[in-house]
């Protein structure tokens, strides 16, 4: 099937919750996800269905009793055998004409479209997700999908390159070969469907192993790439652990590239296992990561509070602080310092939480009973590294729940200061001027997102200048990337600086060839 003509690219619009009609149909949505729960899902490989006999289980971080699913668990034996086959059947799939490609992306939208307040429940229920969290999850994966099928249409027809006389020059775009994509929790749709989409849509196989933690969500991503039409052998789905199964893939001589998306520490290990040579690999494996931040918003002595302080407390807390963009430090003018926190204590005392299906709920719990206590031990240690304002109790019900905390005075060397934590702790240091302000925020092996808060243009304009971060945001919140809008990536120990939803990104996954003939 040939693709029609696109229209012009736009971000999926967002259903606004305050409206009665839209929170109604959600909580619908959720009530007939819940009739689905517990069921077991299997992997896919080779097209077709497969379990092992193991099976691991995900459940409701607000409500840990309560079973997601269970998902087939696979072994190094299955993910050798998804890779083979992926590299088997690449040939067949790259030469798919790139229409038809596109054609089965812009179907993966309609039917996320068409399904979006489900998705979002599932987002709710095994992500612990907010209303307005799932929402924009579920859009953006709308907009990757959109997205990239419009910037492979491009690079299907590039723009002409020099034509020297006597000859017809060109340069094409091919797909590189079997990659793996290993997408993070936290946004288990939306990257999960952008970096598997853009892999596809440039007429790669892929084998997909997504995170233990929200195996679910994949498993109807995946069920929605098949309903569109995508060929069974183009995907596999292979959930299981990194140490076994994640190793294997990336290991594995036909592997030609890894996106991955998740800590720093897993993303170096990956770029260290795929960088050794294996016995007959006959490339250099390319690895697309993105590995995290310490995100910083830098706050000027004549900006306005009231602004500023919304800006770093929903950077800092929604979804609890469990983005990589989140803001996880505030650098503050020693002018405005004391009313800074001020501020910012009270409109984080005013956040709600709790179960995540409650649309009263701003907050809901962090991903784990591991995360929590990961957290709760940060807390402890920012206590000891400087004035604790907020936060650190846990709710009282039977879900993953922390409060957001606060902690003033934090020094540049301390912990919190310094390393991820990923979830709702902010630490906030006193700069004495803009400049020392700079000098902090980019005291950091990160560098993936950062904001500025001041009225000053000249401010600006060295922020833009000097703010070492691959998403630079001035006068707004640091979280909330838009496809197209704004590509995302970050450098240093952020990642590889990729920037999905650009129109660079594709590029990760294509390899260009440059042909030149000779006319008679």
């Amino acid at each position: 099937m040939i693709a029609p003509a696109l229209p012009a690219y736009a971000n999926e619009a967002y259903a606004d919750f305050n409206v009665p009609a839209n929170r109604q149909r959600q909580q619908e949505a959720i009530a007939a996800v819940r009739g689905q729960l517990g069921r077991q899902y299997e992997n896919w490989i080779a097209g077709r269905a497969v379990q092992t006999g193991e099976w691991l289980e995900s459940v409701n971080p607000s409500h840990p009793s309560e079973i997601i699913g269970r998902h087939a668990k696979a072994n190094a034996e299955q993910a050798r055998q998804a890779v083979q086959d992926a590299h088997a059947f690449f040939p067949q799939w790259a030469q798919t004409p790139v229409e038809q490609r596109v054609a089965i992306l812009t179907r993966t939208a309609e039917v996320l479209r068409r399904r979006k307040f489900e998705f979002n429940a599932w987002l709710i229920l095994e992500a612990g997700k907010s209303f307005a969290e799932a929402e924009a999850d579920t859009a953006e994966a709308i907009d990757f999908c959109e997205y990239y099928a419009r910037q492979m249409l491009r690079l299907a027809d590039p723009d002409p390159i020099v034509q020297l006389p006597g000859e017809k020059n060109e340069m094409v775009y091919l797909p590189l070969g079997v990659g793996i994509v290993i997408p993070p929790w936290n946004f288990p749709l939306a990257i999960l469907a952008g970096t598997t989409a853009a892999a596809l849509v440039c007429g790669n196989t892929v084998v997909l192993k997504p995170s233990s933690e929200t195996p679910i969500i994949a498993a109807k991503f995946v069920e929605a790439l098949f309903e569109s039409g995508l060929p069974e052998r183009a995907l596999n789905l292979c959930v299981g652990s990194g140490s076994e199964v994640g190793d294997t893939l990336v290991t594995h001589p036909q592997t030609r590239f890894v996106s991955f998306t998740g800590s720093r520490e897993i993303g170096l290990r990956i770029n260290e296992l795929a960088a050794r040579p294996q016995p007959g690999c006959i490339w250099i494996k390319r690895v697309v990561a993105e590995m995290g931040g310490k995100d910083a918003i830098l706050v000027d002595d004549d900006c306005n509070i009231e602004a500023a302080a919304t800006g770093v407390v929903q950077s800092a807390f929604g979804f609890q602080g469990q983005k990589c963009s989140a803001c996880s430090r505030a650098i503050v003018h020693q002018d405005i310092y004391e009313k800074f926190i001020g501020v910012v204590k009270a409109k984080t005392e005013a956040l709600t939480q709790g179960p995540a299906e409650d649309p009263g709920n701003y907050m809901g719990p962090v991903i784990s009973a591991k995360a929590k206590q990961t957290i709760s031990n940060y807390i402890e240690t920012g206590k000891a590294e400087g004035r604790f304002i907020t936060g650190g109790a846990t709710y009282t019900g039977d879900g993953y729940f922390i409060r957001p905390t606060i902690i003033a005075d934090v020094d540049s060397k301390a912990r919190i200061f310094q390393e991820e934590i990923f979830g709702p702790v902010l630490a906030i240091t006193k700069a004495m001027d803009f400049d020392h302000g700079l000098t902090l925020v980019n005291d950091s092996d990160y560098g993936l997102t950062g904001a500025v808060y001041t009225r000053d243009r000249n401010k600006l304009d060295k922020a833009r200048r000097h703010f070492h971060v691959g998403n630079l945001y001035l006068n707004r919140k640091c979280t909330g990337a838009m496809v197209g809008a704004h590509p995302f990536g970050g450098f240093n120990m952020s990642g590889t600086d990729s920037k999905a939803g650009g129109p660079d990104y594709l590029l990760q996954f294509l390899q260009a060839k440059s042909i030149a003939e000779k006319i008679p």
